[in-house]
């Protein structure tokens, strides 16, 4: 993939997000073979640009999601509610900033992002942010939150002037919760970020037959780790993608590591 991205003109993030920023969108997600993405980028519209950052055009991500003892967040997205909600700590390794953020559905099945910068010493609990968390999410907010699940990738993020979207490439995908890992190699997620009209990349993807999927970086890799939880949203995505007998991988390190254990580099690979 590096090859790829070397050959598209940069972009700053400033410029990006002057031009698209779209916290409110429509996010589309297609589940694609690693070895598919080359061909993805070999094609993309000759105006394409890439965000870079530092001399860097690829990213690592640590997300950490918070949810209730009984799983409220989890649940509400598995039975697509309407009043369903996110809310997690994002970390930019490379440039170590960090954000509080609560995602919530919009209309028409857009996303809005509520974010707010925080400390990243602070990242794995919420209270120097539970005003924000409770402010956005008002009644919702009642209860107590923990760390639920660490997701962790590479990601590279392409701009479509054509369309004014977003596209996002995740890579090196990897979770882990309290007892177990799970490490994805062979696969991708790309996901488009579009006001009303799908991008090119949509278009492409489609003509390929592939199609927008439900994977919810939390929800889809909470119920792959934990196989007694209800997943009605994904049955035939966990069948596909995660076998049986590797939802649940023993994770690496001492638990009281939890939540920032060092994920291992070689991971057991889900085929």
């Amino acid at each position: 993939m590096s090859a790829a991205l070397s050959a598209l003109s940069p972009i700053g993030l400033d410029d990006l997000l002057d031009r698209a920023a779209l916290q409110t969108r429509v996010d589309r997600k297609y589940v694609v073979p690693r070895a598919a993405v080359d061909h993805l980028l070999a094609e993309l519209d000759s105006d394409a640009e890439v965000l870079e950052i530092g001399g860097l055009r690829t990213f690592t991500y640590e997300t950490l999601y918070f949810d209730t003892p009984e799983l409220t967040s989890y649940r509400l997205t598995a039975y697509r509610r309407r009043r369903r909600f996110k809310v997690r700590t994002r970390t930019y390794v490379d440039s170590a900033e960090c954000w509080l953020e609560v995602k919530l559905p919009g209309a028409r099945g857009s996303t809005v992002k509520h974010r707010a910068a925080y400390d990243r010493e602070h990242r794995a609990t919420l209270d120097p942010g539970r005003n924000f968390v409770d402010e956005v999410l008002g009644a919702q907010g009642a209860g107590d939150f923990q760390p639920t699940l660490v997701s962790r990738y590479r990601r590279s993020t392409l701009y479509l002037p054509s369309a004014t979207s977003r596209v996002t490439i995740d890579t090196d995908l990897a979770w882990y919760d309290e007892h177990h890992a799970l490490h994805l190699p062979d696969l991708a997620v790309v996901e488009t970020k579009t006001g009303a009209r799908a991008s090119s990349v949509d278009r492409r993807l489609w003509r390929l037959g592939i199609r927008p999927t439900r994977i919810s970086k939390y929800a889809t890799a909470l119920a792959a780790l934990r196989t007694e939880l209800p997943a009605p949203s994904w049955r035939r995505l966990l069948r596909r993608h995660f076998q049986p007998t590797q939802r649940s991988l023993p994770a690496p390190g001492a638990d009281h590591l939890w939540p920032w254990k060092e994920l291992p580099c070689a991971l057991p690979s889900v085929r």
